[in-house]
């Protein structure tokens, strides 16, 4: 292997395009370990191949779900059980306590997301349904979202809310996020969160930044 040693390469006068690497060339090496590849200010780069190696990856993520439904007492604020997964991508999600916690070394701004379904155990003309999110054990209202079901008559009643909401928060290793439902109704009695799939959910990934 041969070895050239210059401080500038340029093209002849009258030539603007460089090629590096022809008809023998299947790998191009640039620097090694250690060095730094500078790409001086103010110079463009046009890629029409393909690139691989780039960018960020989002190493945090979760989706889960309810296996069963929540009994939620009238106007008690109460956990929602979020007990099993569909991924959970960095180990971040603990289905015995049902909450979200950012892993050693991965904090910085998440994208968090919720919804739930709640359902009164009769028809009501009133029904309100509130999902509360709890960040290291304490309520934190960023990420609320309530949804109102009024009606003075008797005529349309209804048994189901159903609140979604998502936000982004900027968080530390060790932070935790948890979920809490409360729902209130001119009935009275018990509610519960629908645990169907397709109903309530909760889930989060770490943004690229």
């Amino acid at each position: 292997m041969s070895k050239v040693q210059v401080d500038t390469i340029d093209t002849r006068s009258g030539t603007s395009t460089m090629q590096i690497g022809s008809t023998n060339t299947s790998t191009i090496n640039i620097g090694v370990s250690g060095d730094t590849v500078n790409i001086p200010s103010g110079v463009t780069i046009a890629n029409a191949g393909t690139a691989t190696g780039f960018g960020g990856s989002t190493d945090v993520a979760f989706s889960s779900y309810m296996n069963s439904n929540v009994a939620i007492t009238h106007e008690v604020v109460t956990k929602l059980e979020f007990d099993a997964e569909i991924y959970d991508v960095g180990s971040c999600f603990d289905t015995s306590n049902y909450r979200f916690t950012v892993p050693s070394g991965k904090g910085g701004y998440y994208h968090i997301g919720y919804s739930v379904n709640y359902e009164s155990s009769s028809n009501t003309t009133v029904l309100i349904g509130w999902t509360k999110v709890y960040k290291n054990g304490s309520r934190d209202s960023t990420g609320e979202r309530a949804f109102e079901f009024y009606q003075n008559n008797t005529n349309n009643p209804t048994r189901n809310v159903h609140t979604a909401r998502s936000f982004v928060a900027n968080l530390s290793a060790g932070d935790y996020i948890e979920l809490y439902g409360q729902i209130g109704h001119s009935s009275g009695g018990s509610s519960a969160v629908n645990a169907n799939l397709n109903y309530s959910n909760f889930w989060g990934y770490k943004l690229v930044t």
